[in-house]
């Protein structure tokens, strides 16, 4: 199941760190961390404890996920050392981490410290959840990962299903109301929204949810619902709901989503534009 997973992961994360980017981060993290220890007596504590006191990213990451998750069913220890066990056979999980972490510090501004994404955003610490999550359901231990899942939807408000397969440098923003369903597919470097929802049509089995291609930004409040394909480096307007495929490097919005504008230029995600041309309709 691990070397499963491990060709699964590869096969949808085109990305991956360079050498020596895990160190690296974790190098800056203690740097920033040191900074906001010296600069705030308050913060000193939390910050040795969650990072200076770490041997390294994996370790920091795994108790900052279960102090964050644990409750009187799952407590902080047991998390932590599934969680120290799934970095370990998977190292890809880490990778993608990292990958998200810098995602998140590249493309929103109020975000330009590691330290503070790793401390506080809610919408990275879901993703890491629903990795590890997903590890737990390739390995044929379903019943824990919907537990993983249910509880990182209770205290982050992200329900993503540990079935779904996400790639690298995923930047889910707010976090608040987001939902990805079972056979959903989120490709390498897309940002999401508050409230975005990746969802079915209700009337389907199977193969039924959204695959969303590298490079796509979904504004907040759009549901992509079915099994249809939002093609590399769209852009889908807040509040909008799409029903159908969207082209490659096209802007749909509405309800029901069309195309609007000229063909994107650029890969949406990156640069977080959200605005929008002027339809040529209205609803």
């Amino acid at each position: 199941m691990v070397k499963l997973f491990a060709e699964a992961r590869f096969a949808l994360c085109e990305s991956v760190p360079p050498p020596g980017t895990i160190e690296d981060l974790w190098s800056g993290l203690r740097r920033e961390a040191t900074q906001i220890g010296e600069r705030d007596g308050l913060m000193l504590a939390l910050v040795t404890r969650l990072v200076l006191n770490r041997a390294g990213f994996a370790e920091a990451l795994a108790h900052r996920l279960a102090g964050k998750l644990e409750d009187a069913d799952l407590p902080a220890p047991v998390l932590t050392r599934l969680m120290l066990e799934i970095y370990d056979r998977n190292p890809a999980v880490l990778e993608a981490a990292v990958m998200d972490l810098l995602a998140v510090r590249e493309r929103d501004p109020a975000s330009p410290d590691l330290i503070l994404v790793f401390l506080n955003l809610k919408g990275f610490h879901a993703v890491q959840a629903s990795r590890v999550a997903h590890v737990l359901w390739r390995d044929d231990r379903q019943p824990l990962a919907l537990v993983i899942q249910a509880r990182a939807a209770e205290v982050f408000g992200v329900d993503i299903h540990p079935a779904a397969r996400l790639g690298c440098g995923i930047m889910i923003d707010h976090g608040t109301g987001v939902v990805i369903g079972e056979t959903a597919v989120v490709e390498d470097d897309v940002s999401l929204l508050q409230g975005v929802t990746l969802g079915g049509t209700g009337k389907e089995r199977g193969d039924r949810h959204p695959k969303i291609r590298r490079g796509v930004l979904i504004g907040a409040g759009a549901s992509v619902l079915g099994n249809i394909e939002v093609g590399h480096g769209a852009k889908v307007g807040a509040g909008s709901i799409v029903l159908d495929n969207v082209a490659p490097f096209t802007t749909v919005v509405g309800v029901p989503a069309r195309s609007v504008g000229p063909r994107l230029t650029s890969v949406p995600a990156y640069t977080m534009d959200q605005t929008l041309p002027t339809p040529d309709y209205s609803i």
